[in-house]
């Protein structure tokens, strides 16, 4: 699709908004993406603006991913564990989000924004186990809540920070600090993998 230069201009805002709430708090941006495509761009077809946010979340989450980075706020190994696993579940679910009616998929996805809104409505503890390192203990279970994690980012073409953040928290105890920072790899690797998925059936602007 051609965007107006009032179109660009609303895509402008909108990825700024998403990249300072992902950047913020590490997730929540990207659940915004798919709406402001569909409903303040212009973005007509529903499975194109999944695909296109997954490229913007992606991006965002990569470069927020740097500053907290350099301020070591990473648990690497658990987060390079917990995306690995969620990198396999986003290919599963962004192949069957492709083969849902676009409208279907949207209604869905309102619903998800329902349950998400009520979650982000309870206390977060700031505490945690600032030692906490990947072992036995946490490895199985930073595996199977990534594998989920992941398979409905990719179904929804979201990151799933807002997912990723407390998974990350009930898996290893991490504080949440550090579970906002570890959760930036695992939104770059869960975006980049359904913009790919959904760019080989041409589903990207």
């Amino acid at each position: 699709m051609t965007l107006s230069l009032f179109q660009s201009a609303l895509g402008l805002a909108s990825g700024s908004l998403v990249g300072f709430t992902l950047g913020l708090v590490g997730g929540g941006g990207s659940i915004l993406a798919v709406p402001l495509l569909v409903y303040l761009v212009g973005v007509t077809n529903p499975h194109v603006a999944i695909g296109t946010s997954a490229v913007a979340v992606a991006a965002n989450a990569a470069i927020n991913l740097g500053t907290h980075a350099r301020a070591r706020n990473l648990k690497w190994r658990c987060a390079l564990v917990f995306t690995v696993a969620g990198i396999i579940g986003a290919l599963g679910g962004s192949s069957l989000g492709k083969m849902v009616d676009g409208q279907k998929l949207l209604a869905l996805f309102a619903v998800l924004m329902m349950v998400v809104g009520v979650l982000m409505l309870r206390r977060r503890s700031g505490e945690g186990d600032e030692s906490v390192r990947l072992g036995r203990e946490n490895f199985f279970k930073l595996v199977g809540i990534g594998l989920a994690t992941g398979a409905l980012s990719g179904f929804f073409g979201i990151g799933g920070g807002f997912l990723i953040v407390p998974g990350l928290i009930l898996a290893t105890g991490m504080p949440i600090l550090y579970a906002v920072g570890s959760s930036l790899l695992a939104v770059t690797g869960f975006g980049l993998t359904t913009a790919a998925n959904y760019a080989v059936s041409g589903l990207v602007d």
